[in-house]
């Protein structure tokens, strides 16, 4: 490493490192934060701030994704552990800015930066990336990790409606079931991936729970903590996650019993949607809470949507498995990557009348055309529900935080007294 290299490490780890804290700081500093979240900030704290790998209970590879398209059920049965590596690091994004096109999405700058840096051991110690081809930035990310580093490739149908686009698309997750096994030397077989099965399906059981107590009580706890606790599974071995999460419903069912509420009962509720909300980067729910609303829900890849569909198996064959797995992660995926997207706006108009939403804030990173391009329907479509709806356009950097403060605190207070107080 020359000294110009180290140099621009060090400043890096300064840097990323004050900008976690400062998110956990503000994290812990608002108010009834559940007991049972601290396991999961402590994750964030130690990928972000001690720089440690992901915690694993053997020595087995890790494989990075990114996008929740990648089935983990295939990594975990074999013998092998996910890690999304989506990256929200200003500080990360900052570098890959400089070996990036000027308008490419600040994600895949982020990953670019994270890679370039070095510093990262939850990045560097990866045996494999898998990346869908979900967008153009992904596209030419898939490339330029390839030079790099050992890359799995997965190509996303833009039509899932179509047998033989699904059908191409279970022929790439046979060729990733190849180089999985080329790195852990375990075939997929019928045993293990049922016990994969099974792992995740806990996972998904304790999420259907978390996710019912807040259909059910709104206010019981913050949706900046639960966006906290989605953005950890990134980093934890699935039975770990669970036991953490299992433990978390019982502390807020304990609380709903007691008829304590996390909120004031006027605050408005809100959901976000739009781009991933990915840790560090965690100023849009931060400022909403902050300014006095609430995140009732949201309907983002790095929220509860990455868990809460599982696979429906017809076929208890490898074969069968496979393509319940393919399923799962198109058909009713909400991603506006594909061409017909009407099951978004389905799942939204749900979210809205499950947890009582009074209106959404639109979260489009600069340069994400894919969820950009999605906003005027969805916008026409909340004018039909009288539902007020903002699109909020940022990057990874803090110095619109005070504008972007401004603009959410005026819709705020357009809920709250414009008479949407239903």
């Amino acid at each position: 490493m020359t000294p110009a290299e180290a140099r621009q490490r060090d400043r890096f780890d300064r840097k990323s490192v004050a900008v976690a804290e400062k998110m956990l700081r503000r994290m812990r500093e608002m108010t009834h934060k559940p007991a049972a979240l601290e396991p999961f900030l402590e994750t964030l704290s130690r990928i972000f701030v001690d720089r440690e790998d992901a915690r694993k209970p053997q020595d087995i590879p890790t494989v990075g994704t990114y996008c929740v398209m990648v089935p983990p059920e295939m990594i975990y049965a074999q013998g092998a552990m996910p890690v999304k590596l989506c990256g929200g690091s200003y500080t990360a994004f900052s570098i890959g800015d400089d070996i990036s096109p000027r308008d490419a999405c600040p994600l895949v700058k982020a990953v670019m930066g994270f890679e370039e840096i070095d510093a990262m051991p939850v990045y560097q110690n990866c045996s494999l990336m898998a990346v869908p081809v979900t967008c153009d930035c992904k596209k030419k990310l898939a490339g330029w990790l390839s030079a790099r580093r050992s890359t799995a490739i997965l190509h996303v149908p833009a039509n899932r409606e179509r047998d033989e686009d699904m059908e191409r698309f279970v022929g790439e997750l046979y060729a990733f079931s190849r180089q999985l096994e080329g790195i852990t030397g375990q075939p997929l077989s019928y045993e293990n991936l049922s016990a994969a099965f099974r792992l995740t399906a806990n996972a998904q059981y304790q999420l259907s729970r978390f996710i019912d107590l807040r259909r059910k009580h709104p206010k019981i706890i913050r949706g900046t903590f639960a966006m906290a606790a989605m953005n950890a599974m990134s980093y934890t071995w699935a039975p770990e996650w669970t036991a953490q999460m299992a433990a978390l419903n019982d502390e807020l069912e304990a609380i709903a019993r007691s008829g304590e509420n996390a909120v004031r009962e006027n605050q408005p509720r809100i959901l976000l949607t739009g781009s991933p909300v990915v840790f560090p980067n965690m100023k849009i729910p931060l400022l909403i809470e902050e300014m006095g609303g609430l995140l009732a829900a949201d309907e983002t890849c790095m929220g509860e949507r990455g868990l809460y569909d599982p696979p429906a198996v017809a076929d208890r064959t490898v074969d069968g498995m496979l393509r319940a797995l393919a399923n799962r992660s198109t058909r009713p995926c909400t991603c506006p990557t594909f061409a017909d997207n009407r099951r978004r706006i389905y799942r939204i108009r749900q979210l809205i009348k499950d947890y009582r939403i009074q209106g959404v804030i639109y979260h489009v990173l600069r340069g994400c055309l894919v969820y950009d391009y999605e906003y005027l329907s969805l916008e026409e479509e909340m004018g039909k529900l009288g539902i007020p709806i903002i699109r909020v356009e940022t990057d990874y950097n803090e110095e619109d935080v005070e504008q972007l403060r401004i603009r959410v605190e005026a819709f705020l207070e357009l809920i709250k007294y414009g008479g949407n107080q239903s």
